[in-house]
């Protein structure tokens, strides 16, 4: 898995931040640049609020991430988007730097 350093939504949004598409951009040109690649768009909650919130929230904001490729051009069959809430930390959701770290966007290549 492959986590984006910039990927922002405001708090409790799905709803991309104009900064998460520089970063975005660069998998645009990466998917140009190999057309085979497809890949999947991972989506993670820290573990704050409702369980079943942060599931349906990190699947939309997989989602969003998704319809910002196709709008660039890449092909939707390329594309696929999971939301897995809170169930993989990545670090203690204990601290606000833990959880902050577990709110992240991931790509994962899944065919070359």
């Amino acid at each position: 898995d492959f986590t984006f350093k910039n990927i922002q939504f405001a708090l409790n949004a799905y709803q991309l931040e104009d900064v998460s598409k520089i970063e975005l951009d660069k998998l645009v040109q990466l998917l140009n640049d190999n057309p085979s690649l497809k890949v999947q768009i991972n989506g993670h909650t820290d573990n704050i609020g409702n369980a079943a919130d942060n599931l349906k929230l990190s699947a939309n904001r997989a989602k969003a991430v998704v319809d910002y490729l196709i709008s660039k051009g890449i092909a939707a069959p390329r594309l696929n988007s999971k939301g897995f809430g809170a169930t993989m930390p990545v670090a203690d959701n204990a601290t606000e730097e833990g959880r902050a770290k577990n709110r992240r966007t991931e790509f994962t290549i899944t065919a070359l």
